[in-house]
């Protein structure tokens, strides 16, 4: 069984995708990036506002799912820079305090809308 999640509390999709697809047990979130679900406009900040606006949009996806962020296996954080990484983490390290998932962290060339972070989750449900 496959069910697409789509809430009001994270930004919508601005393209042919889903905020997340629940299957079989698991949550698989799409990447989200610094949007604010009531303007759909990118916030304004640095590298660690962004991580936080960007885990309260994946918290939003998943609790829609019937999950939560105590429920994330595997994440993948893609940095604009990778000198980011320290302000990222420390943001990261709030939202996952205990068992954190499994992560990758990579710098990519560009991100959508130029943002600094994106962060994709696969959860439990």
């Amino acid at each position: 069984m496959r069910e697409v999640i789509s809430t009001r509390d994270a930004p919508q999709a601005i393209g042919p995708y889903s905020q997340a697809i629940k299957a079989n047990g698991f949550v698989f979130a799409s990447g989200q990036i610094a949007i604010d679900p009531a303007t759909q406009q990118v916030i304004v900040g640095d590298v660690a506002a962004q991580t936080d606006r960007v885990l309260n949009n994946v918290s939003n996806i998943l609790k829609a799912a019937g999950s939560g962020l105590e429920k994330v296996v595997r994440s993948t954080v893609f940095l604009k820079n990778m000198s980011d990484f320290a302000a990222m983490n420390e943001v990261y390290g709030r939202y996952f305090t205990a068992a954190p998932p499994a992560r990758s962290t990579v710098e990519a060339a560009r991100l959508p809308k130029d943002v600094l972070v994106e962060i994709d989750v696969i959860a439990l449900v």
